[in-house]
């Protein structure tokens, strides 16, 4: 029986996913590698990713799959991969992301202390001291997010696990959200206020680990990456905001930052506050719109009187 199916989707980063694979295969022969399988997606590569992961596989102890999803965004990718997985946990990780050897045995003791269905993310641990210290996860102690809390932030995809059950209640990742999409982010958070919604705990545990490498180290590659958080948070409080009552206090919330004092800039951004808010309302009035035209190409024409 397939215990972990750990999802990996990229998109021509040949190098980096050989690290990824080379920190998987080093935890395998530490777990039961019987009990593992991993499923890569490529996302359209154009640099040799499909046979590199073909000759790569060739031997494994445990099933590695390759497909494809020729259309871009990386949630069509990851709903490519969860519509194959076996095991009783789905985990996933990111392309630019080295697993530590004692991963697979530490994740299956964290599920193994909490009953189905339950989501946990995992540390997230900068790969490379030059590289910004962004899309990283630093706490040493296991939390739980508040049912009514915005769960953005407080795990994230590069290292997130939870019961094969969550994905068949919470369902498949919007393509609409995420990299290569139209709102460039926050698929994962998109997914976990589903899962919120429904009861679903969301816990943090740092006990599985995850070096990420994202190699961004120029103070705009920082702020774009921010402002495409901002975008697709944004974008997320439009979607929520007729049909979640928890969605008017997370706009209420970016607002009532305004007043928040900085002991410094925040990747060199000096009014991190504002910045966010004004890229939370481009997201917001994005999705509006989309939304706005989405429903009058519905209704067609008005008729003649």
């Amino acid at each position: 029986m397939i215990e972990i199916s750990l999802l990996i989707c990229t998109r021509n980063r040949i190098r980096s996913l050989g690290a990824t694979l080379a920190s998987i295969a080093e935890a395998a022969e530490r777990a039961a590698p019987h009990r593992i399988e991993l499923i890569v997606v490529d996302n359209g590569s154009t640099d040799g990713t499909a046979a590199m992961v073909r000759r790569w596989a060739t031997d494994r102890p445990f099933a590695v799959r390759l497909l494809a999803e020729p259309r871009p965004g990386l949630a069509r990718a990851r709903n490519r991969a969860l519509d194959a997985v076996r095991g009783r946990i789905v985990a996933m990780t990111d392309d630019d992301c080295i697993l530590h050897p004692d991963y697979f045995d530490r994740l299956a003791r964290a599920f193994a202390a909490h009953p189905a269905p339950v989501i946990i993310g995992g540390r997230i641990l900068p790969g490379d001291p030059a590289d910004l210290p962004v899309t990283i996860k630093l706490e040493d102690h296991p939390m739980r997010c508040p049912a009514d809390a915005f769960p953005g932030g407080f795990v994230m995809g590069a290292n997130l696990a939870f019961h094969a059950e969550v994905q068949k209640r919470v369902g498949p990742f919007d393509p609409r959200f995420g990299a290569g999409a139209p709102f460039r982010s926050a698929e994962d958070t998109d997914f976990l206020l589903r899962a919120q919604a429904m009861g679903i705990p969301l816990l943090y545990d740092p006990g599985f680990v995850v070096d990420h490498h994202h190699g961004r180290r120029q103070p705009a590659e920082g702020i774009a990456l921010l402002a495409g958080y901002g975008f697709g948070d944004g974008a997320l409080y439009a979607k929520y905001i007729g049909q979640d009552r928890r969605a008017p206090r997370w706009l209420a919330r970016d607002v009532r930052h305004l007043t928040k004092r900085f002991a410094g800039p925040v990747a060199g951004i000096p009014h991190f506050h504002a910045f966010r808010l004004r890229h939370v309302l481009a997201g917001f009035i994005a999705y509006a719109g989309r939304a706005l035209t989405g429903r009058r190409r519905t209704a067609g024409p008005a008729s003649a009187a």
